[in-house]
């Protein structure tokens, strides 16, 4: 009988780190998607009484200590970080997707310049700021990316991509890291 062994969706592929670009894996906390039923406010008055977080804007996310809500899409929603409130559940379908995605920090003085190998957005500080995030491409794949910081952004893209992804962001390192 074969015995099934629980592993992360990047395990044995990160840490990555080339020049100053360095790439770990952020999952494992809770995550679900939140489609709201029609009219937002509900949603948005819900999920600050069970959670304390804003609903954010079209390309926004919004956070405090180790939550986090992004934008996914016209009147969806992605709450990482802790199991979703049964009472949201009168506002939106809620969907565990805790198990579905590849997510990966990518950080360091060159970041933008290896994402900017990959994906079709401004991502330089100026237009793609702190709490902005985008549903896009990277390389070839379906993206979510977040920026959390100056230098770092949140990566997520399906699980069953997380190879792909790991692989396309080692190249793009290592040109990076190769101009000097």
């Amino acid at each position: 009988m074969v015995e099934l062994k629980e592993r992360s969706a990047c395990a044995g592929l990160v840490p990555l780190s080339l020049g100053a670009v360095t790439v770990e894996e952020a999952g494992g906390a809770p995550m679900a998607s939140l489609s709201a039923f029609g009219d937002t406010s509900g949603l948005s008055a819900e999920l600050e009484r069970a959670h304390g977080l804003k609903l954010p804007a079209a390309g926004r996310s919004t956070g405090k200590g180790g939550l986090r809500c992004l934008w996914f899409g016209r009147d969806e929603v992605m709450l990482i970080g802790a199991a979703p409130d049964a009472a949201l559940a009168d506002h939106a379908a809620v969907v565990d997707q805790s198990d579905a995605w590849a997510v990966v920090n990518i950080s360091g003085a060159g970041a933008v310049d290896v994402l900017a190998r990959l994906v079709p957005l401004d991502l330089r500080a100026g237009t793609f700021k702190r709490g902005h995030t985008a549903r896009s491409q990277l390389g070839h794949m379906n993206a979510s990316i977040t920026r959390t910081g100056p230098e770092s952004f949140q990566i997520m893209v399906f699980r069953s991509m997380a190879g792909t992804l790991l692989h396309d962001l080692k190249q793009a390192m290592a040109a990076v890291a190769s101009r000097g």
